[in-house]
């Protein structure tokens, strides 16, 4: 895969990648000029939909790989008609030190991690051999700009959609030392207006990263999740709010998670799964990624695709179960159309890949042309 250039070059730090990305066929996408790509636009214009715009197609790259709007720009040129801002914060946030991406290679034959076996907390082998289909380490620590920075360049992204194209801006609360749990709710609810302020017509909360502590989800309290929810739709009223989520084992978790947002009224949507918690480990069994506090990471691409699907299907039952409204964006594994398919079969009303279109620039469009 040398010949190969992903459009976030992890051979480059998070910061070389923000001043001087995106790489690859993205980079040759913005020195077209063209505006949105054409191949993103169906002759009877936009068919589908998410939270209410209008999209082309339902899919799209999720928060992550996106980090501001020259790389956005590029993935619209490029077809994907949703592209999401890297997730912001209310202050600025340093980045995991570098390496934050390894290839990650599972036991299983078809290169799947299954949540909750001992192979997750035995260590994983992670290195630099990429092969497809591919699967990454995501150690970044959800690193932000000043509010200063991302505001207008955010502006910008959302004006570079094209027709039937979405901008997704992506935000998230930031626990400091010291914080009270009323403080940490009102963080989420300032970083929200932060984003409304851009023009944002949608936004996704990103609930799924350690926010407490390591390796603690906010997503395991679904409670605490539906206070932070309340506090934000009275900031941005009736702009929809999507949370993403990471694996929820627990049907009853899952379950209380929907009461306690689209049961009050305050959440329009779901985005599943992030990335799967690992023990990373070299060929010689050592800690993979450097640093203290690192042992673990997230997975994401190819390795988590069966439980992402999984998640996808049962937010769907309890959709259907509880006789409630809100959408349901599929993300984890998707590195072919098949696996665009099998997320809208599963019940998504979206789908996004982050690992799947970084090793792909085509694959928007290889997903257009299969339909």
């Amino acid at each position: 895969m040398s010949d190969f250039e992903p459009f976030y070059d992890v051979s480059r730090s998070y910061e070389d990648n923000y001043e001087q990305g995106p790489f690859g066929a993205f980079a040759e996408a913005l020195k077209d000029g063209n505006g949105a790509d054409a191949a993103g636009t169906t002759s009877e214009g936009a068919s589908a939909s998410f939270l209410g715009q209008p999209v082309n197609l339902p899919f799209g790259i999720p928060a992550g790989p996106l980090l501001n709007s020259r790389f956005t720009t590029a993935a619209f040129r490029m077809g994907f008609d949703l592209a999401t801002y890297k997730t912001v914060r209310s202050r600025a946030w340093g980045c995991n030190p570098f390496p934050n991406v390894l290839a990650v290679h599972p036991k299983a034959a078809d290169g799947s991690l299954t949540p909750g076996s001992a192979e997750l907390d035995e260590g994983v082998l992670a290195d630099t051999n990429y092969e497809t289909p591919i699967s990454i380490s995501n150690s970044f620590g959800v690193p932000s700009q000043s509010s200063d920075a991302w505001q207008p360049d955010m502006r910008a992204a959302i004006e570079a959609a094209g027709p039937g194209q979405v901008l997704v801006p992506s935000f998230q609360g930031s626990r400091v030392e010291g914080m009270s749990e009323e403080e940490y709710i009102a963080d989420h609810a300032t970083t929200a207006r932060l984003v409304k302020e851009t023009g944002a017509k949608l936004m996704v909360m990103n609930t799924s990263c350690p926010n407490e502590g390591h390796n603690r989800l906010l997503c395991h309290n679904p409670l605490l999740v539906g206070r932070i929810t309340e506090a934000v739709k009275q900031e941005i009223g009736d702009i929809p709010l999507m949370v993403k989520l990471a694996y929820i084992p627990s049907d009853g978790d899952l379950e209380l998670m929907v009461r306690s947002t689209v049961g009050h009224g305050t959440v329009q949507g779901f985005s599943t799964i992030n990335t799967i918690s690992a023990k990373l480990v070299d060929a010689n069994g050592n800690q993979a990624l450097p640093g203290a506090g690192r042992d673990r990471s997230g997975v994401c691409g190819n390795a988590i695709r069966g439980a992402g699907l999984d998640m996808v299907a049962r937010l769907a039952a309890i959709r259907e179960k509880l006789g409630l409204d809100f959408k349901i964006n599929g993300v984890g594994g998707v590195v072919s159309p098949a696996d665009y398919q099998a997320y809208r079969n599963a019940g998504a009303d979206s789908v996004m890949s982050a690992t799947g279109a970084m090793w792909d620039a085509e694959l928007a469009h290889k997903i257009k042309a299969s339909r």
